[in-house]
């Protein structure tokens, strides 16, 4: 199963737009440069609050399509 690892720094206010509907995809820069983008309703069960920090794993298939997101740190 392909994955990528990437480092988030949300602040409370800028994930805020999520819940407004405002923002519905995260698009980030893996560690290895690829550009990845799923949906931002896989963060909610990480937001604290301060946001969302930390290192995710992102998981997806051969399809690039979303599998499971993990929080390692």
């Amino acid at each position: 199963m392909p994955n990528s690892l990437f480092y988030l720094n949300i602040s409370a206010q800028e994930y805020l737009r999520v819940y407004k509907g405002v923002a519905r995809q995260v698009v980030v820069r893996g560690t290895d440069g690829a550009t990845l983008s799923f949906p931002a309703e896989h963060l909610r069960r990480f937001v604290g609050h301060d946001g969302v920090q930390g290192r995710f794993l992102l998981n997806y298939d051969e399809g690039n399509k979303f599998i499971s997101l993990q929080k390692l740190s």
